[in-house]
């Protein structure tokens, strides 16, 4: 034994046990049982308040994991003063005053109409219980004297309110609770809108009163489909129950119009992440300070699109219902999921307010010269219009709509939302790479592991969007406003081959030609047939205006007389024979054609006058085979091209119809006039 204790003391190879009690391993890596190495003990200087860290950097200032994630997150402090209505003195108001202010504001937006206060609203996230509650407690409590008749389960609950989220905020609240919402690969948010994938026009309506029963256009042709007020109030009272119901909601408080003087305060009230994204991409986003002074809205939509309208209700032919009330500039959506219903409503609201200052909404793409020469691009689908009025060397200010006020035009809207059916990053750079972080991308099919977007699927719908700021596309002209235009350019895919490529328009006929709306589109292919189907849509946006077509091009017309512009109408469809006979007018050729528009080079060209529509179309111009610019040119049979020539002209004549009762001018001249500018024959 004292062989072995003298060995082990005289060695520094062999694990001991120290006085300590405490455990380590040799220096010389021992080896003991089943290869392991032997312990040793060693004395250990320690304190009883010491953390246990890595040496290597500083300790966390946390002493748990709530503590350190609290750290994570800094709070966004407001950045300007609010000023006094009754000084020119700046004050501050604290953030606990201004954060109630604001959520009293959204109280009042949700009140019900048949009690006298609106509901108890909270800001935050409900899932973070902690934190909410403690806001509850100190600051947005709000003790309301509700009346007995009142009280319900609904008003003993506090709604939670997610206002004007960031997108990285948004994508968490889709991404944790709403199914089908996935990242893709390029960072895009994937959503579904549910069992619409479109817009349901049938199911729009707008309440007709004493002032709208004069002013809207109502009747044949006219998208707006009347209900009455109390329609509209039961509907109301629904969507905010369904809303007031949630434990929380979204608010986005945003505007329209980049012309700061004429623009439009909204207050969007949802139920989904992936709408307020969309909305927080398509309109304009207030700055912090502008946030700060933002007050009460212009006008307010209530999105209960996951909530069915009562079948029951007078004027409902769908559990899907939009309506609009002007009066109450309020727009309330049931039973329906697709997006694009708050946005196109909003342009029929813009096509209804800005005319009463003389401002005139337009449905149109716009671009600007880097000389400021602006265009104006009209065109229903499959025109060209997206393609034509996006071109790298000019500024976009916007690609769907527009305001053309006396300080110039403006686009309404803060984002693009672009068809993505068979998108290829070859045929539309622009759009690909804007569908990127922030981006919504609405019934997308992907590949289930690598997330990549497959444009060409139309498992879900062939009406495949991309909803994202303007800003993703890198030519924006920022802030979106220009002067006024040059060239007013009307597009139309002419699939019975008989409109010229291009031809210039006097005030007249831009007039009737903006009214009318015309493209044609091809039928199909069964059984061997291939016809073209003309399409009409008055000012190249039926759908959305509020007023007698007749109106706007009125104002169109006015505009380009005070300023100076020139109207063109560019065929981008087919030369040389009707679809099936003929064939598409090249793009390239199309694009000089516009080139040559926007460098004024058509304005000095040599003109000679077509039969029928009595267009007025250049005899040259560089870069475009003379033969293709009159039509009859191409045709081998000239029969049949006037044949085809007349049939077209009498479905301008039958379309038109329906506008002639509505008079414009002294004694109806330019009634007269407008028609005078159409066929004759």
């Amino acid at each position: 034994m004292a062989e072995s204790r003298s060995t082990s003391s005289s060695s520094g190879d062999r694990n001991e046990i120290n006085g300590g009690g405490e455990f380590s391993f040799g220096r010389s890596r021992s080896i003991g049982r089943n290869g392991l190495a032997k312990i040793q003990t060693q004395k250990q200087s320690t304190t009883s308040d010491e953390v246990c860290h890595d040496d290597s950097s500083a300790p966390v200032k946390a002493q748990t994991l709530d503590e350190l994630h609290s750290l994570q997150k800094k709070k966004s402090a407001p950045t300007t003063p609010i000023r006094s209505s009754g000084s020119p003195h700046l004050f501050t108001i604290s953030e606990e005053d201004r954060q109630k202010q604001q959520l009293q504001s959204i109280s009042a937006s949700l009140a019900s109409l048949t009690r006298e206060t609106g509901p108890k609203l909270v800001k935050g996230d409900p899932a973070k219980k902690s934190e909410s509650n403690q806001k509850v407690t100190h600051h947005h409590h709000f003790n309301y004297a509700a009346p007995t008749i009142a009280v319900s389960d609904s008003s003993l609950k506090f709604t939670h309110v997610l206002y004007n989220l960031s997108p990285a905020e948004l994508y968490e609240q889709a991404i944790k609770y709403e199914k089908g919402s996935f990242i893709t690969s390029t960072g895009a948010l994937a959503t579904l809108s549910g069992a619409k994938t479109g817009r349901a026009p049938r199911d729009k309506r707008v309440v007709k009163d004493e002032t709208t029963e004069d002013e809207l256009w109502w009747g044949k042709g006219s998208p707006n489909i009347e209900m009455d007020e109390q329609t509209f109030l039961v509907n109301r009272e629904r969507a905010v129950d369904y809303l007031n119901s949630l434990d929380k909601v979204f608010v986005n408080d945003q505007f329209l119009n980049w012309d700061p003087e004429n623009r439009i305060k909204v207050r969007i009230v949802s139920a989904r992440a992936y709408h307020s994204l969309f909305m927080h991409n398509m309109c304009i986003r207030p700055t912090p300070e502008e946030l700060e002074d933002f007050g009460t809205p212009d006008f307010t939509i209530y999105n209960a699109g996951q909530f069915p309208c009562n079948r029951y209700t007078h004027y409902m032919t769908s559990s899907t219902s939009i309506d609009l009330n002007l009066a109450r500039r309020e727009m309330v959506i049931l039973g329906t999921q697709y997006a694009g219903e708050m946005k196109k409503g909003l342009f029929g609201v813009m096509h209804y307010l800005m005319p009463q200052r003389q401002i005139l909404s337009l449905h149109s793409g716009c671009n600007m010269g880097k000389d400021g020469d602006v265009a104006l691009f009209f065109g229903l689908s499959g025109t060209g219009k997206t393609t034509l009025s996006t071109d790298h060397n000019r500024f976009l200010i916007g690609d769907d709509e527009h305001c053309w006020s006396e300080n110039g035009v403006s686009n309404i809207e803060g984002g693009c939302y672009a068809k993505c059916i068979d998108l290829s990053r070859e045929k539309e750079p622009d759009i690909w790479n804007a569908i990127k972080f922030g981006t919504v991308l609405e019934n997308v099919v992907f590949d289930e592991h690598t997330r990549e977007v497959d444009y060409s699927d139309k498992s879900v719908t062939e009406n495949t969007r991309a909803a994202y700021p303007i800003e993703y596309i890198p030519n924006a002209k920022l802030p979106c406003v220009g002067p006024h235009p040059k060239n007013v350019i009307l597009l139309a895919c002419d699939a019975f081959g008989v409109l010229p490529p291009v031809s210039k328009l006097s005030l007249a006929q831009t007039m009737y030609h903006f009214i009318s709306g015309y493209t044609a589109l091809v039928a199909g292919t069964e059984e061997g047939v291939k016809e073209p189907r003309a399409t009409f849509s008055a000012c190249f946006g039926a759908a959305f205006i509020m007023l007698h077509p007749t109106k706007y091009a009125t104002m169109l017309a006015e505009k380009m007389q005070d300023h100076g512009a020139t109207g063109w109408l560019v065929n981008t469809g087919w030369s040389g024979g009707s679809y099936g006979a003929g064939s598409r007018i090249k793009l390239a050729y199309t694009r000089k054609i516009i080139d040559a528009i926007h460098s004024g080079a058509l304005l000095k060209a040599n003109y000679t006058k077509t039969e029928v529509f009595g267009l007025e179309i250049p005899t040259e111009i560089e870069g475009v085979p003379s033969d293709i610019l009159d039509p009859i040119n191409t045709w081998s049979d000239k029969k049949a091209y006037k044949d085809t020539l007349l049939h077209l002209g009498g479905l301008f004549k039958n379309n038109f119809e329906v506008f002639l009762n509505y008079k414009v001018g002294k004694d109806s001249n330019l009634t007269d006039e407008i028609l005078a500018a159409g066929p004759l024959f």
